[in-house]
């Protein structure tokens, strides 16, 4: 079963998490007009994921995987993969208009809210859009 949270702040998305037993944490967040020398450095990119889970307190499980790829201009750019004890974070970061894509699942709880500011920041970002369900068995 799936629970849309959009009209709860984190305190009450952690605590409704804890309270019913969800099983997972998703959360999708959409970044417009990021800074293109950030977003452009494999560097960063993997220093944003050590310090995204610093932030949520979760446990890296090995490094961050960052790889650039894409043969259509519109779409190329840089991708993430950080595996971590309790699922991943991802995230897809496009050299054309500047956007991110970044998606984080977790069996643990985390703030959604202030994890996507944390995001917006990290990259500079003029434009952020959230979303964000949790799973239960």
């Amino acid at each position: 079963m799936i629970d849309s949270l959009y009209e709860l702040n984190d305190d009450q998305i952690i605590k409704k998490f804890k309270v019913e037993d969800h099983w997972g944490l998703a959360t999708g967040i959409d970044l417009e007009k990021c800074n293109l020398e950030k977003i452009g450095n494999a560097d960063i990119i993997r220093e944003f994921a050590i310090g995204a889970c610093d932030y949520i307190k979760m446990k890296r499980f090995g490094d961050p995987i960052v790889i650039k790829f894409g043969s259509d201009p519109k779409i190329s750019g840089y991708s993430l993969m950080q595996l971590l004890e309790t699922s991943s974070i991802t995230g897809h970061f496009k050299d054309f208009d500047g956007n991110a894509f970044i998606d984080i699942f977790s069996c643990k709880s985390y703030a959604p809210r202030a994890l996507a500011m944390f995001c917006k920041k990290y990259f500079n970002a003029q434009k952020m859009s959230i979303r964000y369900v949790t799973y239960r068995d």
